[in-house]
């Protein structure tokens, strides 16, 4: 049924706009994924979900523990009706409920901050699996429980005499760099075709006026 409402809905979308979903798809990803944790400034919570889906992360994974996750649609300019939100807002302890998931899919949790232990981005070995991104706040970074769930770190070099960067900007450095070095690889970064499949139809329904209802009527026209 899925393949039959695809194929109806795509006489309501332009051959360019079909042709742009299959170019996107080709390079779209979840074997990197990423996480914010607490992030409350809207622009720098949109910018990051403007960087995942220009580069092509698909999933992002947004804890709210004491902040509530607030997108600026000046900054998106509606990158995120193209990605795939997972928000963990549950009265308690999000983040080991988010970082424990995607420990069960099989992601290793790689913090974005200065360690001990932490790696360069650019000697980050990409080979060794799943990789889900950890970011935190700028005041405060990662909480102590993101921490302690992390199985790797990960620093953007500086030459500079500041410390730090951006969340924004560091969270676009390491996108932009991680997914090139994945495209540049042999591993199996890309979607299924059943995930493909999946988002194409999600994106048919956010591109179609009323697609609801034209969704609804196709479905009843089935059951006939």
């Amino acid at each position: 049924m899925k393949d039959k409402l695809i194929q109806y809905l795509q006489q309501f979308v332009t051959d360019r706009r079909l042709k742009l979903f299959d170019s996107r798809l080709e390079n779209r990803t979840r074997y990197l994924t990423v996480v914010l944790e607490d992030i409350f400034q809207p622009h720098n919570a949109s910018a990051v979900l403007r960087s995942c889906e220009c580069f092509g992360i698909q999933d992002v994974h947004i804890i709210e523990n004491r902040n509530a996750y607030r997108i600026n649609p000046d900054v998106t300019l509606g990158s995120n009706k193209w990605l795939t939100l997972k928000r963990y807002n549950l009265p308690d302890d999000n983040t080991t409920n988010a970082l424990q998931s995607l420990k069960k899919d099989g992601y290793r949790i790689v913090a974005a901050m200065p360690h001990k232990r932490d790696c360069n981005l650019e000697d980050f070995d990409l080979s060794g699996g799943k990789t889900a991104l950890v970011f935190g706040t700028e005041l405060e970074g990662l909480s102590a429980t993101a921490i302690n769930l992390a199985d790797e770190f990960i620093r953007v070099p500086m030459v500079g005499f500041t410390e730090s960067l951006n969340i924004s900007v560091s969270a676009a450095i390491c996108i932009h760099h991680l997914t090139a070095s994945l495209r540049k690889s042999t591993l199996a970064w890309g979607l299924s075709e059943d995930e493909k499949q999946d988002l194409r139809l999600i994106w048919l329904k956010n591109t179609i006026k009323k697609s609801d209802q034209i969704e609804k009527a196709f479905l009843e026209s089935q059951n006939q």
